[in-house]
């Protein structure tokens, strides 16, 4: 099989990424910083098809190097927290961010040149669709709605553009997919996320699966949200959203196309909420909540279209909320106790 080369293959969806890629018989090159979460071990490690390197994106010869004999290139590297981050780190994101992208698309069009890569996959963000007025977002909107607010969602729509404009000038093809709202095991307290008090718990926001079923854990009650609890997300899968990932890199279809990776569920985050409460807490527990206020950039709605993801590439994220957070909770208990959240 072929080799990919994936950077911030030691993140959080990156995890799963390699996983898939590995189960699917390819060859790996992983490249990481540990700028997130500090050194983390994974079950492939040892796997005879994995490569790992510690080294950082911005690194020109470095990623050229290691892009050598690779015909895919999945370029995930990116500074990237929880809301907090949003606002603590808002340059830095976008300064950051841009530099990665800039670096690995130097070093894809040389290796694309040398006629060794076949074609880069971006991962872009739910995030670019920050300001829409209507819903449910499909490819294209990104376009015509207007740019997003904060500097993470306007960096990710850059991702996009920097897509478009190494294929326009270098010919350099392409494929964007936009993850929505990752669930599931492996996300620890990132390094540098800015602690807040929620209640009478403090913890770092990082996303609201995994805060809300800390603070049940820690016994918070009644339990903190943010804002009005009726913002709508559409949580996926980490699983399910790596095979929509290799799917797409791998596609023909796909050539020069972006793709909404998602489940097709809207849930509010109150239903998320008492769902989580119901899993641990049990049915005789009435579940009290109390609404902080929100973020700047507590988006209300994430909806997208799957349409195309579903008919193009044949792609679905099948994964059920409840199949989710049955993997998800007992991981998060078990990080609690042990001091890792």
């Amino acid at each position: 099989m072929a080799k990919v080369l994936v950077t911030g293959s030691a993140g959080f969806i990156g995890g799963y990424v390699v996983e898939e890629l590995l189960s699917r018989g390819y060859q790996v090159v992983g490249l990481d910083n540990y700028s997130k979460y500090g050194p983390v071990t994974r079950s492939y490690d040892s796997h005879p098809d994995y490569r790992f390197v510690e080294g950082d994106a911005r690194d020109v010869d470095l990623v050229t190097e290691l892009l050598e004999g690779c015909e895919h290139f999945i370029a995930g590297a990116a500074l990237i927290g929880g809301i907090s981050y949003f606002h603590a780190y808002a340059y830095d994101l976008l300064a950051t961010n841009e530099r990665i992208m800039a670096s690995s698309c130097d070093a894809a069009i040389k290796a694309h040149q040398a006629g060794t890569l076949k074609k880069m996959t971006y991962l872009s963000s739910s995030m670019v669709f920050e300001s829409t007025t209507h819903w449910p977002s499909k490819e294209g909107d990104e376009r015509v709605v207007p740019p997003p607010l904060s500097s993470y969602g306007f960096q990710k729509l850059a991702v996009e553009y920097f897509a478009k404009a190494a294929w326009d000038q270098y010919r350099l093809p392409y494929t964007i997919v936009r993850p929505f709202n990752c669930v599931g095991v492996g996300e620890g307290r990132a390094l540098g996320e800015v602690e807040v008090l929620s209640g009478n718990v403090k913890l770092a926001m990082s996303h609201v699966v995994p805060d809300l079923v800390q603070k049940i854990v820690k016994g918070q009650d009644p339990l903190h949200i943010l804002g009005s609890g009726e913002q709508v997300r559409h949580y996926t899968y980490g699983g399910d959203l790596a095979k929509g990932i290799v799917v797409a890199m791998e596609s023909e279809r796909a050539h020069n196309e972006d793709f909404n990776i998602s489940t097709a569920e809207s849930t509010t985050v109150t239903e998320l909420a008492e769902v989580i409460w119901r899993k641990i807490k049990g049915p005789d527990v009435p579940l009290r909540v109390v609404s902080d206020d929100p973020y700047e950039y507590d988006v209300q709605k994430r909806v997208p279209d799957c349409a195309k993801a579903r008919e193009v590439l044949g792609f679905e994220a099948t994964t059920s909320l409840d199949e989710m957070l049955d993997e998800v909770i007992p991981w998060v208990t078990e990080a609690v106790k042990e001091g890792r959240l």
